[in-house]
């Protein structure tokens, strides 16, 4: 035994002295070795135009769906009567407030009772406050020229969102009272929410084709996660005293969810259901690329012809309405607090004013079915042509005047970090790449991870679009470095100063409700067409999340350890890199997760203004039908990253908690 413990006494040592950064150092050392000596050999590169055998029969299959799409039992009596259903959903909802419908020029309800609706809905679950945005933001869409597109939006939205509450809530529910279940649902949530955006539309076009009905099946299934993972969270906050005081009443578990779990969790749930309102809009948006229509199809035809001031103008619209439903939301969630601040001054009205408020809202539905003038928003969209000249002189001015520094700024990094990084990876061996991406998961995240990087990239290699996953990794890469770098400068600063984080937190609380879209348009403005574009957005994108929870961890570190630094003389630079980032580390990793996943999603989408690779190939695919097969290929790549990246990034995690 004492000769064992001799003999393991070196190896204990000699970890102790080989740290994980070192670890990893040497990993990378080795890379760019073996690099320098192997370069490009075996980098499986594929030319645009070039399909691989999987793509090809990717394209047969596509074509045999759709030659017997009428005649397959799965697709007669089940996949088709889902579109069809979800198909007369949409079109009843278009109906009655975006399109126009049999021998009506203009939809059931006009203009005037949308505006009308909206506002009377929204102080009947919020506030008059809300109710004022509510009708601001929704005249503002007419006079943008944008109503009909904006109601085309609206409609796919609400309609998603009824199915995929009547879907999440009880699924919610369930999880929320068994444990099993909850279990269960865990890793399928967590694969959906890790999914870009653009992953869902190829798949699913394969089975529903293109069209309404398909984006609001893609959405219903992006934008079902949170509002099941927040309903379940609801139901198993009820404190515990309150459920067991109910079943010693002798109340039954119908009971019990009807009077005490259910109400007791309905602001949560309420929250729950703003996240979904929130994500339904923002694969709204997203699916213009398989004909969806609304202003995502107008940024989409704009973003293609390069046109900044009709893309802001769509853009524009698409902000207002994620703020007025964001709002609405909020506000619907905190009613009843907001009622018991006010000591119920305005209960005995609130009822005559509900009814009062619903005959007005009904008489402006009526007006608006019966006459044009009510039914067709006046004016010609004036404002709406001006925002966008003032757009494209903007972005003249801007290019004209600041492409020095823009173009200083893009090359520099392009030259100094993508390039480099990008030639790396794409000219190694398809294997080396391989073997460290898999020692990096050891390392740092363990057996399980290095075993997921495993499986990732040997289905990366199946997929036939390597070349194109290692661009689309090291703009991944670079961007999240970028991220890393502004989370941890502000994430401090927040952490460190309650006012900074006061007067910062609701500006980037307001961003993460954009969809990813809208942060495309003002730096196409800036930089052109190129794949710097898509990082910067990316960046902008995926920072306020990462700057979150970096202030939220820094935040964290006790005060008394803070002050114990300060008096053993620590200066500020030393108390932030020795004692509060490092105590913060298990937040810096999961800032990283969060950003590597952000990252990812807009990196992909950027393949709409030349960032190429993997989201190129997804766009090109919806178009050209050669290419079907590569872009499916590419979407199932793409997921294999985002797998890989949170694997990864999560077990690295865990193992800096323990």
């Amino acid at each position: 035994m004492a000769v064992a413990a001799d003999a393991t006494a070196p190896v204990a040592t000699i970890r102790k002295k080989v740290s994980r950064p070192m670890v990893v150092a040497g990993i990378l050392l080795a890379w760019l070795v073996l690099f320098a000596v192997l370069r490009g050999r075996q980098t499986l590169t594929l030319a645009a135009a070039d399909l691989t055998a999987l793509h090809r029969w990717l394209n047969d299959l596509n074509d045999s769906i759709g030659a017997n799409r009428n005649s397959n039992p799965l697709f007669l009596y089940f996949f088709n009567e889902i579109r069809l259903a979800i198909d007369n959903l949409v079109t009843f909802v278009q109906s009655l407030i975006s399109q126009p419908t049999g021998t009506r020029p203009v939809p059931q309800i006009g203009w005037l009772g949308v505006v009308g609706v909206t506002g009377y809905v929204s102080w009947a679950v919020g506030n008059w406050r809300v109710a004022l945005l509510a009708v601001a933001g929704f005249t503002f869409f007419g006079l943008q020229g944008l109503w009909q597109e904006s109601m085309d939006t609206l409609a796919l939205t609400l309609s998603a969102v009824v199915v995929a509450l009547l879907i999440g809530i009880p699924l919610g529910v369930w999880a929320g009272l068994s444990d099993r279940f909850n279990r269960i649902m865990t890793p399928f949530l967590d694969f959906m929410q890790t999914m870009p955006t653009f992953v869902y539309l190829a798949p699913l076009t394969l089975i529903f084709l293109i069209g309404g009905a398909s984006a609001v099946i893609t959405t219903v299934i992006y934008a079902a996660p949170p509002a099941i993972r927040i309903t379940a969270h609801a139901i198993r906050s009820v404190p515990e005293t309150t459920v067991e005081a109910a079943d010693s009443l002798g109340a039954t578990r119908t009971q019990q969810l009807v009077k005490v779990l259910l109400p007791m969790s309905k602001r949560t749930v309420v929250m729950g259901v703003n996240q979904t309102i929130m994500a339904a809009l923002a694969m709204v948006t997203i699916a213009a690329l398989i004909d969806a229509p609304g202003l995502g199809k107008t940024v989409v035809q704009a973003l293609q012809s390069l046109d900044v001031g009709t893309a802001f103008n769509a853009g524009l619209a698409i902000v207002v309405m994620a703020i007025v439903l964001d709002r609405v939301t909020t506000a619907a969630a905190g009613r009843a607090e907001a009622a018991r601040r006010t000591g119920g001054r305005l209960l005995k009205w609130r009822r005559p004013l509900l009814v009062a408020g619903g005959i007005a809202a009904a008489v402006l539905v009526y007006l608006s079915h019966t006459y044009v003038w009510a039914a067709e928003f006046p004016g010609n969209g004036s404002t709406g042509s001006h925002i966008a000249s003032a757009a494209d002189t903007a972005t003249t001015w801007l290019q004209d005047h600041l492409s020095g520094l823009t173009n200083a700024l893009r090359d520099a990094i392009t030259n100094g970090l993508l390039n480099p990084f990008q030639t790396l990876l794409t000219d190694s061996p398809w294997w080396l790449v391989g073997i460290t991406l898999v020692a990096l998961g050891a390392v740092l995240g363990g057996r399980w991870a290095a075993v997921t990087a495993a499986v990732c990239v040997g289905l990366l290699v199946g997929t036939g679009v390597w070349s194109d996953s290692m661009t689309t990794l090291a703009s991944t890469a670079v961007a999240t470095v970028l991220v890393m770098l502004l989370g941890v400068v502000f994430g401090v600063w927040m952490g460190r100063s309650p006012l900074v984080d006061r007067l910062v937190r609701p500006t980037l609380d307001a961003a993460q409700v954009m969809p990813p879209f809208v942060y495309l348009v003002p730096f196409l403005a800036l930089f052109g067409a190129t794949r710097f574009t898509a990082i910067v957005a990316a960046v902008v994108y995926a920072a306020p999340v990462a700057i979150k929870i970096i202030a939220d961890g820094v935040r964290n570190v006790p005060e008394s350890t803070v002050e114990a630094a300060t008096s053993a003389g620590c200066n500020t630079w030393q108390i932030i890199t020795k004692v509060q980032l490092p105590m913060a580390r298990s937040a810096l990793t999961l800032a990283t997760n969060q950003g590597l996943i952000y990252v990812l999603s807009m990196v992909v989408v950027g393949g709409l203004v030349g960032a190429g690779a993997l989201g190129y190939d997804v766009v090109a695919g919806f178009s050209q039908g050669e290419l079907y097969g590569k872009g499916l290929a590419a979407g199932l790549a793409i997921v294999l990253l985002g797998v890989m990246f949170d694997r990864i990034t999560q077990a690295a995690a865990r193992r800096t908690r323990a």
